[in-house]
């Protein structure tokens, strides 16, 4: 028991509930789920702490209604931007986290991304390891999450040491014949990297409800149904849901974390562990560590180099729909195409980023945008046009950043870097679809309540005065400390970080000391 230094602890000791696991997780998304599920292969002790629930099933899991107007599963909870102004974050708390509803596209960084690279408005910096260093567990992550490709498609694909796992996911007659008009106008598509369960022995059935939608059937690769609900299995994982963890308690010397405080349905009760990980989205877990400062953290946990909740991104994104009076689309199951000719260069030298598509969108879904236009009109537009997220990288900018305001209500600052490389290529995009035949192109900008793929605000490299975590995700404040979500991100890259957290979790739970445990731990 700690003495006297703290005596608040020292009467929740004496009177709450105390957890104890050789690891202890804080969030049950990409990173934490996937962390578990190699600590469970480990035969290591593993609690993981969830602020949600499980998410229910029921007919509104594929309501297009329920999810995209009346936001069912959405927190009531509300994040301010830089002027105060209150805005619903676009996040899930439930196990598995974002990706109960995600899109469940799974690709690879490019080899390039983790290098140095120039833009248009500034440098997208280099990562402390290289994509060879986490290729290996690429593949392992593609194989959890049953991800289906082609190799060979994609002209700006990365090495591979293997195939896909499972083939790509045939196009559906309205996409092939979108390919291959495509192609006619100057790129080159190729197959989406999807991670769901498809095939002689999966339970896919390829609906309309998938992307943005609850998997009803548990077909879609979320981090609760492919990592952590085997990781339960095993025996060495346990999950406690509704348990918000409001304070990260350092040890007397300050140099690791001693407990977790966290909020459950009975009260306040105590977790400890020998080490923790937080992975409960980079906002969460930035907004925790600077909501645990204390006189041995004055600026907040694992914040000595005063760059914990900085450098934000969540890519610079639109969502498109190219219409053509002249083609119904019947399409069920759209996301299974993309074209990214100008990843790297755009003709002038500079990166652009990658045009992806997205599932099909209902008019129902239009009108969270579109409110003033009629359902009959946005029905009409829905069933004539192909829908896409056109999609940039986000450059890293210290004064991009997740604070506390005076409530405590988290508050996000951005002023997005990279707004001229999103312009081009949302012109290139265009021109290609309508050398496709597409006669009008609608556009979505995403605003900061889409906060989708966010990451950057506990950024990883080799020097603790300009990084928070080491290349492993171990603080360098700490001893026992990891951060696994994708606030390491030193740069956002421009295709969605899902599988690069779950690779990522998965070479630090090979590699580092997360389950090299002491004799006084």
């Amino acid at each position: 028991m700690l003495k006297a230094q703290n005596d608040e602890f020292v009467e929740l000791e004496m009177k709450q509930e105390i957890l104890e696991a050789d690891v202890v997780i804080v969030g049950s998304g990409m990173g934490g789920a996937t962390t578990a599920y190699a600590l469970a292969q480990k035969g290591v002790h593993t609690l993981v702490l969830e602020r949600g629930d499980r998410l229910p099933k029921e007919v509104e899991n594929w309501s297009p209604e329920a999810i995209f107007i009346d936001t069912r599963y959405k927190p009531d909870e509300k994040w301010v931007d830089e002027h105060g102004n209150e805005f619903v974050p676009g996040v899930h708390y439930f196990v598995g986290g974002n990706t109960k509803v995600y899109g469940a596209s799974l690709p690879r960084f490019r080899e390039k991304d983790f290098e140095e690279i120039a833009h248009h408005e500034g440098t997208s910096p280099a990562w402390p390891f290289k994509y060879r260093d986490i290729e290996p567990y690429y593949l392992q992550a593609e194989k959890i999450y049953k991800v289906h490709g082609n190799m060979g498609e994609d002209p700006n694909e990365p090495p591979r040491s293997e195939p896909f796992p499972y083939p790509a996911l045939e196009h559906e007659p309205y996409i092939a014949e979108l390919a291959k008009r495509l192609r006619g106008a100057g790129v080159t598509p190729y197959s989406n990297a999807m991670g769901i369960n498809l095939g002689p022995t999966g339970n896919c059935i390829r609906c309309g409800t998938c992307d943005g939608f609850v998997c009803k059937i548990d077909a879609k690769g979320d981090a609760e149904i492919s990592a952590l609900n085997p990781a339960l299995t095993s025996g060495n994982v346990q999950l406690r849901t509704s348990a918000k963890v409001k304070r990260i308690e350092l040890a007397p010397d300050g140099k690791s974390v001693h407990h977790l405080v966290v909020e459950g349905i009975q009260g306040d009760f105590i977790v400890k562990g020998k080490k923790f990980v937080l992975a409960a989205g980079c906002v969460n877990t930035a907004a925790l560590l600077l909501a645990s400062k204390n006189p041995k953290a004055p600026n907040g946990v694992a914040n000595s180099s005063d760059l914990v909740g900085r450098n934000f991104m969540m890519h610079n994104n639109a969502h498109i729909a190219a219409f053509s009076w002249k083609r119904k689309n019947d399409v069920k199951f759209q996301k299974t195409l993309s074209f990214a000719d100008w990843y790297f260069d755009g003709g002038d030298g500079y990166p652009l980023g990658a045009v992806q598509l997205i599932g099909k969108v209902q008019g129902i879904m239009m009108k969270s945008y579109a409110k003033k236009v009629p359902l009959t009109i946005l029905n009409f537009i829905a069933r004539r046009s192909v829908e896409f997220v056109v999609m940039a990288e986000d450059l890293p900018d210290k004064n991009n950043r997740v604070t506390l305001d005076e409530k405590g209500r988290i508050k996000i600052t951005r002023h997005a870097v990279g707004v001229k490389t999103h312009r081009i290529l949302l012109r290139k995009a265009r021109q290609v679809l309508r050398a496709s035949g597409y006669l009008a192109i609608f556009t979505q900008p995403f605003d900061i309540s889409m906060n989708s793929h966010q990451c950057g605000t506990t950024v990883a490299g080799n020097d603790p005065k300009i990084s928070v975590v080491d290349q492993y995700c171990k603080a360098h404040d700490l001893t026992n400390l990891y951060l696994i979500d994708g606030g390491f991100f030193p740069s956002s890259a421009a295709m969605n970080p899902a599988l690069t957290i779950a690779a990522q979790a998965l070479r630090v739970v090979a590699e580092s000391d997360l389950t090299h445990f002491s004799n006084h731990e």
